[in-house]
């Protein structure tokens, strides 16, 4: 019997485009990435399963992750681990879609970004954890971050870092200008032209063009949801939301104004920017104070860290921008052990603590997150200050109820061609606004979605 599911999968393979092909042909293939590689609800004996021998494969582009491997294997001599560095995402999903789509070479246990587990998700290439124990550590991860692996009582992923975003600064650009650490965004307003009126070579920060996940994380602290669904085939496309438009209102001005800059980012003039002082502050993530004392060395002891500013008054929230989970591939011969990998990686103290010192990742879990040895490191690069102690703090005021599209992918790239361009031309990003909203409920629509919202 042909279902309104079937047809409308029918109708993706025959409409859709790039990635999301492959992904939904993966998914209508059946048979290897199927409920048969193991998808049931029934707990697992996973005592019994974790005596089996196996070799469990795992993708990750974290240089060095196959230390935290060994402390697995140390506790579960009979299981193995392959770690295989499949390059940054960019260069990992098309190998993943591959690979499913050829319903052999898939790894057991692959690292995705956070914003990506949907799109692999409703595909069906995932394994519900929640039958291998994944339902019992919820507890343990910042809500927010939970939030993105979870629907309803299945899990699909582990968290492995977040970043949860807040505001690095010049202390001597502000100090020389007289400018005072911006607490809400009509400060952060008046400073950015204040700052470029006393040095029209400085602008208070820069606006990426290029860069729809910083910007997602702006929305997301706003209030924005760009994104509901009540259905594997529905998907609620709200990306002009009120929100979302208040937060393009306002940047509309300072881009039109020239007080902020509007340089694509990682690029060579960007990091020469964060290096000469072009840019007073950078919106980042959590992972954001790592990568630049690499980035502008000759800065060390100019920077600090202070929390996003605020819409309204004694407000305190944040958004999240990047981050990435541990997933089991339903294809997956062992997916008892490649399950108990997922959460230990991301959940044994020693484990977790190596992904945070040796490998920088902010974390996802509340243990590290109230560790008084992580809190309390000082980092010279930013004048001594704790920056981790600040960041958690910034983490626990993350709103959890933002969700990600199946298409986020795409939405990611239409950005640049709707709102970054705009940013570019300085242009009217609230007009942009709308046709990034109607291109994504298009594109939707060929894949095949029931799309609702404004």
């Amino acid at each position: 019997m042909r279902s309104p599911t079937t047809g409308r999968r029918s109708r993706l393979l025959t409409v859709a485009a790039g990635g999301l092909a492959l992904l939904v042909l993966t998914a209508c293939s059946g048979g290897t990435s199927g409920a048969d590689a193991g998808g049931g609800t029934k707990p697992v004996d996973m005592a019994a399963e974790l005596k089996k021998p196996a070799t469990i494969e795992f993708w990750s582009w974290v240089d060095g992750i196959e230390d935290e491997a060994k402390l697995f294997e140390k506790k579960y001599p009979n299981i193995k681990v392959k770690v295989v560095n499949a390059g940054q995402p960019a260069a990992e999903y098309p190998k993943l879609r591959t690979a499913l789509k050829a319903g052999s070479g898939a790894p057991d246990v692959v690292q995705l970004e956070a914003h990506e587990v949907s799109s692999f998700t409703i595909t069906k290439s995932l394994l519900d954890l929640a039958p291998y124990g994944a339902d019992k550590i919820k507890s343990k991860f910042q809500p927010w971050a939970w939030g993105q692996v979870s629907q309803g009582s299945s899990v699909y992923a582990i968290p492995q870092d977040t970043g949860p975003m807040g505001m690095l600064y010049r202390k001597d650009i502000f100090d020389k200008y007289d400018i005072k650490v911006p607490t809400s965004w009509a400060e952060f307003a008046a400073a950015a032209e204040k700052l470029h009126k006393a040095d029209p070579k400085a602008y208070l920060t820069n606006a990426s063009p290029s860069n729809g996940a910083v910007f997602t994380g702006l929305l997301w602290q706003a209030g924005s949801r760009p994104f509901t669904s009540s259905s594997a085939t529905s998907l609620n496309v709200n990306i002009a939301d009120a929100p979302a438009k208040k937060v393009t209102d306002y940047w509309s001005g300072l881009v039109k104004s020239g007080a902020v800059s509007t340089d694509p980012d990682f690029t060579d003039q960007w990091y020469r920017g964060l290096a000469s002082g072009k840019y007073a502050t950078w919106l980042t993530a959590a992972w954001g104070p790592m990568f630049l004392q690499g980035t502008a060395k000759g800065t060390s002891g100019k920077w600090r860290v202070a929390p996003l500013p605020q819409w309204s008054a004694g407000e305190s929230a944040s958004g999240n921008t990047g981050g990435s989970t541990s997933a089991v591939v339903r294809s997956s011969k062992h997916p008892a052990a490649a399950a108990a990998f997922a959460q230990f990686l991301n959940t044994d103290p020693a484990s977790t603590k190596m992904l945070a010192s040796k490998q920088s990742l902010f974390p996802a879990t509340t243990a590290l997150l109230n560790d008084k040895t992580f809190l309390d490191t000082s980092l010279p690069f930013f004048g001594g200050q704790k920056v981790n102690q600040v960041f958690s703090d910034i983490s626990k005021t993350v709103k959890t109820d933002f969700t990600w599209s199946p298409v986020q992918d795409y939405v990611f790239s239409d950005f640049n061609d709707t709102v970054g361009k705009a940013m570019t031309r300085k242009q009217d990003l609230t007009a942009a606004l709308t046709q990034w909203q109607d291109s994504v409920t298009a594109y939707a629509k060929k894949q095949g979605f029931t799309v609702g919202g404004s």
